[in-house]
């Protein structure tokens, strides 16, 4: 079953220099992985420090080891380290199936 994964972060604009080179360093590592389907990020209007990434796996095991993936990992922790915590994620599936 196909699964989202949403990421929301708070970046101050002090910090938008060095995060977006490791967010398209994790996106191009992500798209050479098995059972990822898209990804986008996107940039909230009235707040324009919060960020959302939604990416869509095949399914929830896809997910899980791209997540838990050396590669993933190390660029994980410059971000979180970057940002002073560690990221959240929420994961969803299409809840109409029988």
């Amino acid at each position: 079953m196909a699964v989202k994964a949403l990421i929301k972060r708070i970046i101050p604009e002090s910090k938008a220099r060095e995060m977006i080179p490791l967010f398209r360093q994790m996106r191009t590592l992500a798209m050479n992985q098995e059972g990822y389907i898209s990804g986008e990020t996107l940039r909230n209007l009235n707040n324009p420090e919060e960020f959302l990434v939604i990416s869509s796996w095949q399914s929830s095991g896809d997910w899980e080891r791209w997540l838990t993936s050396p590669e993933r990992q190390k660029i994980q922790e410059r971000i979180d380290e970057l940002l002073g915590g560690q990221t959240r994620y929420d994961i969803y599936h299409y809840g109409f199936s029988e």
